[in-house]
């Protein structure tokens, strides 16, 4: 909780500083790399240092959590610093990294708004920077030491033991531990992070989500993220490092250096009412993993499987989509494909009408789950929503941002909609 003067001069100078956060924080990252280059090629995504985003998430995250602090100064938002915490425990951000990120921070502040930084100032959002800093290294340490690494050492090698091509763009990697060990407990809806050393000697980190659970090992999905140009954006998102070398250089036998499941966003096994999974893209990576639970466990909850694609073949895990849900004996597939479907697509032809799933392949040891496919987007406003329905999202935030105002506009609570965001992208969080 924020001290009464400093919070009094932390909403008087909120709006100068939000105003000027873009600037203060291109300007703390320029600082920030110039004084430790090795954290841009070891720990931060440089493509989201190039494209900008990353900017943006640091900026959202201090905006968020000191108009938090003000407007609701008897709790923590500890929703948001566990989703940050998770992330952090996963990299192995160590804790004496604080106080180097809040000298280049204030550094950056003073400069930008020059006089206006008093001492009183300076006094009051250092206040919230240690309110937030010191929050996440307690929730990080006691991530970190349940997953069993209680020094951060979170890198463990892994063999990939299969790859397997999902798509033209997706490829799944099976994981398992170098050194014949047990792989470490998780949940559905978890991720780990992929560390890899690039040719230019780099080691980039990137976050997967765990699309199944081998027997001794892991499983992640990757696409390959190729360069794109974002409405507006002054130049091309460059092609993602790591998803390349993966794709390129990854095709069995090789180790790669892996940290511990993490993740808050995770499928509860105490609710037992209805369950919508709605994903698009590679969104769908946590959605399997979480079928693939409720089907091993022989859930018989209501589920409904939600998801949008380019088209079915882009689609990952489109066979698998139906042989899980065929699995349960109260679960619904509906599908959404932007381009719609054509002759050869190996599904019925006929648009919004269910069908049998004959081209994705039937499913054997259970009865073929109705399916619907739709051209467009996602419109969940054209499917009822049980009462009491928990809903996971998972993929672009656009997406999340869409699909979760027509949950709450059809009633499901805000509490009870749960969402991972991948990336620096903290938009839907704030």
């Amino acid at each position: 909780m924020l001290s009464p003067k400093s919070a009094e001069t932390v909403r008087a100078t909120l709006p100068a500083v939000s105003g000027a956060i873009g600037e203060i924080t291109a300007l703390f990252y320029e600082k920030l790399f110039t004084a430790h280059p090795e954290l841009l090629r070891h720990l931060f995504n440089r493509g989201n240092q190039a494209n900008g985003s990353q900017r943006q998430a640091l900026a959202g995250a201090v905006a968020a959590f000191a108009s938090r602090l003000i407007e609701h100064p008897e709790r923590r938002p500890d929703a948001m610093l566990t989703r940050i915490a998770h992330k952090h425990a996963s990299l192995g951000v160590p804790a004496d990294q604080y106080p180097i990120v809040r000298e280049h921070l204030f550094a950056a502040i003073a400069e930008v708004l020059g006089d206006a930084v008093t001492d009183e100032v300076v006094r009051a959002w250092d206040e919230v920077y240690w309110l937030m800093a010191h929050a996440l290294i307690a929730v990080e340490k006691r991530l970190s030491t349940e997953a069993g690494v209680p020094d951060g050492e979170v890198w463990r090698p892994y063999r990939v033991a299969a790859r397997i091509q999902e798509t033209d763009e997706v490829a799944t990697f099976i994981l398992r531990p170098a050194d014949g060990a047990p792989v470490p407990p998780s949940r559905p809806g978890q991720y780990v992070s992929v560390q890899v050393q690039l040719p230019d000697g780099a080691r980039q980190i990137r976050q997967y989500s765990l699309s199944g659970q081998p027997d001794a090992g892991l499983q992640i999905s990757v696409k390959r993220v190729p360069a794109a140009r974002r409405p507006g954006a002054p130049s091309d998102d460059p092609a993602g490092e790591v998803s390349g070398y993966l794709h390129a250089h990854v095709h069995g036998g090789e180790t790669l250096r892996v940290s511990p499941p993490f993740g808050d966003v995770v499928l509860s096994d105490e609710d037992d009412g209805p369950l919508l999974l709605a994903s698009a893209g590679i969104g769908c990576t946590p959605m399997v993993g979480m079928l693939a639970h409720l089907a091993a466990a022989g859930s018989r909850r209501r589920v409904i499987a939600a998801h949008a694609d380019r088209s079915p073949a882009t689609h990952p895990f489109r066979t698998d989509l139906h042989r899980l849900t065929g699995k349960l004996p109260d679960a619904t597939t509906e599908l959404w494909y932007e381009d719609g479907l054509r002759y050869g697509d190996g599904l019925p032809y006929e648009d919004g009408l269910p069908y049998g799933d004959e081209g994705a392949g039937r499913p054997t040891g259970g009865a073929a789950e109705p399916v619907t496919v739709r051209t467009g987007r996602m419109d969940l406003t054209q499917i009822a929503i049980p009462a009491g329905t928990t809903a996971y999202l998972c993929g672009p935030v656009p997406f999340m941002k869409t699909v979760r105002a027509q949950l709450l506009a059809s009633g499901v609570p805000a509490r009870h909609i749960h969402y991972e965001v991948f990336g620096p992208d903290l938009g839907l969080q704030a």
